[in-house]
């Protein structure tokens, strides 16, 4: 089943797992991401406002027809005031991990929702905790899984979310990359289903 929509719904990403939680809300959606489209940020701007920034530069780089609605996203991951992006390599990854170990951070992400007519921006932030990491996990995870694509180092649905996430307050979509729900209720005050779609 698949809910009908008044737009071209956009992906304006490559994750894997931004297609399949988008999927989940049972609308279609094609994927079309822009190269080169830099993620710098001004160094004044608040943990919230750093991926919702970088999210609309996103957006601002595509040419939206009338019928099309583009989603863009960001996440960043936030220990105290450190912002942490991709890691640059093995030792990055594990610097990351190992600063995590034991602490509660903050996954925000930014997302904006862009027609050719109106733009809704928003963040949504996710508190996570892992319990100690031993060094022994740490170099597993970042050997095997190889988390150079991931906010933080590391994926919360793969190995080291299983065995080191001790809580999670708020979305656990939200970690993954994408606050769906939120996307979801943003959708319907835009008026994007079609009526015999709810």
């Amino acid at each position: 089943m698949t809910r009908t929509t008044r737009y071209n719904i956009i992906l304006a990403s490559n994750s894997p797992r931004r297609r399949e939680l988008l999927g989940g809300l049972d609308i279609n959606f094609s994927v079309r991401v822009l190269p080169g489209i830099k993620e710098g940020y001004p160094s004044h701007l608040t943990t919230e406002e750093i991926p919702q920034f970088i999210a609309s530069e996103k957006a601002a780089a595509y040419n939206v027809a009338a019928d099309e609605l583009i989603i863009t996203a960001d996440t960043i991951v936030a220990l105290g005031k450190e912002i942490m992006g991709k890691p640059q390599d093995e030792a990055d990854a594990v610097r990351m991990l190992s600063e995590l170990s034991g602490r509660t951070h903050q996954v925000v992400t930014g997302v904006c929702l862009t027609t050719a007519t109106e733009q809704r921006c928003f963040a949504v932030t996710t508190d996570v905790t892992f319990r100690e990491l031993t060094k022994k996990e740490i170099l597993y995870y970042v050997t095997n899984y190889k988390p150079y694509d991931k906010a933080g180092a590391y994926g919360i649905q793969e190995w080291i979310g299983y065995i080191g996430v001790s809580s999670i307050h708020g979305s656990y979509f939200n970690v993954m990359g994408l606050p769906v729900q939120r996307i979801n209720d943003e959708l319907e005050a835009m008026n994007v289903f079609d009526a015999d779609a709810k």
